[in-house]
């Protein structure tokens, strides 16, 4: 079987919200473009605000402290605000770079937020940087044989988007990927080096439908491969066009 991009996925703000893509252009030494552009960051952050660089996961609102947030959905509007669904929650259409809307975010993210943890401070940005988990500018790549696999080890059909990856294949053998560290990729246009593996935390136990952790995804991994390791980080080495269906060629 040919394999073939499958998904193309971003998260606008850091942890909250997913949205699909049907297409996209890759540049070189980025990311995919407005993944991760803003993130929230809490008060127990160790920067002042606001933000002027890039900094650790550890500073802002995630998944792993509250999984609900695992079930906030994203769309980016064509008038440039993104608008966020929740099933608990009322839509919240916003500009994350308006003071305004800022506030706003925050009051609407408190309910999905534990009392015992730091609570959300602030919507922060830093231009021409992505606050994604790692300081480089990786792209996140994913394989659905893989996520099929865990799903048979788990009993049940497990989403994607427990993993905020960004590309999806299809068409590798399950655990494939995890053999392509150093390996070049071509999809579309774009051609991609595999960085490194990704290390998982327990945000992946959640169910991005309902919030509630349902799954010891960790646990599964462990037992299939022998660490928490799902999915790999990617370089942009040419930028070019990339769309679902694309073939997927290991150069």
């Amino acid at each position: 079987m040919t394999a073939r991009l499958a998904h193309i996925v971003r998260h606008p703000i850091k942890s909250i919200g997913y949205e699909t893509l049907h297409h996209a252009s890759l540049s070189k030494g980025r990311v995919l473009p407005f993944d991760r552009t803003w993130a929230v960051s809490h008060e127990a952050a160790s920067f002042e605000g606001p933000l002027g660089h890039w900094a650790p996961k550890r500073n802002f609102v995630r998944g792993v402290a509250a999984p609900g947030l695992m079930a906030v959905a994203a769309r980016a509007m064509d008038d440039g605000t993104i608008e966020l669904t929740h099933p608990e929650l009322w839509h919240l259409r916003l500009d994350p770079d308006s003071p305004a809307d800022r506030a706003k975010l925050i009051e609407w993210l408190r309910p999905l937020w534990p009392d015992n943890r730091p609570a959300p401070r602030a919507v922060e940005r830093v231009a021409d940087i992505a606050l994604t988990d790692m300081s480089e500018p990786y792209i996140s790549i994913l394989s659905l044989s893989s996520l099929a696999m865990l799903s048979e080890a788990a009993g049940q059909p497990l989403s994607p988007h427990r993993f905020r990856g960004n590309l999806w294949v299809e068409g590798w053998e399950p655990a494939a990927e995890r053999d392509l560290i150093g390996r070049r990729l071509r999809i579309g246009t774009a051609e991609l080096e595999i960085a490194m593996p990704i290390t998982r935390c327990r945000a992946t136990c959640a169910n991005p439908e309902t919030g509630t952790e349902d799954v010891e995804t960790l646990r599964l991994l462990e037992s299939l491969w022998g660490n928490t390791q799902f999915g790999v980080y990617a370089t942009v080495l040419t930028g070019g066009d990339i769309a679902s269906g694309d073939r997927v060629e290991i150069l």
